[in-house]
């Protein structure tokens, strides 16, 4: 591990994203497994949303710290990758009703033409 010099700010933001990204992950990966069926309709700022934020600043911290947004969220696969299939369903059922409450089929409509019906 480099240890940052006071007189490079630039050394001092890389330690401060790497703390950043390291509690990020503890924090997110923890707050997954609280969230397994905890709903989320009725009241907001429970463990599942706590931990959807989690996620996402797990994926802002590592894209900062490494310079781009893939970097992120391949931090995000990997914390997904250690958790129980249980906590993956349940967070997974989240984002999806999220992205479909706030537009998201819409909002890639004119890139993705409607399918043909089966025959």
């Amino acid at each position: 591990m480099r240890i940052p010099r006071a007189d490079d700010p630039r050394e001092t933001t890389f330690a401060i994203a790497a703390d950043d990204a390291a509690a990020a992950m503890d924090a997110a990966g923890d707050l997954l497994e609280q969230a397994i069926e905890v709903e989320w309709y009725d009241e907001y700022g429970t463990d599942v949303d706590r931990a959807a934020i989690a996620l996402c600043r797990l994926r802002r911290a590592f894209a900062g710290q490494r310079g781009g947004p893939q970097h992120g969220d391949e931090a995000v696969r990997v914390l997904l990758e250690r958790a129980s299939p249980e906590a993956i369903v349940w967070m997974a059922s989240r984002a999806i009703s999220y992205m479909d409450e706030n537009g998201f089929p819409e909002a890639v409509a004119p890139w993705i033409p409607d399918e043909e019906p089966a025959e």
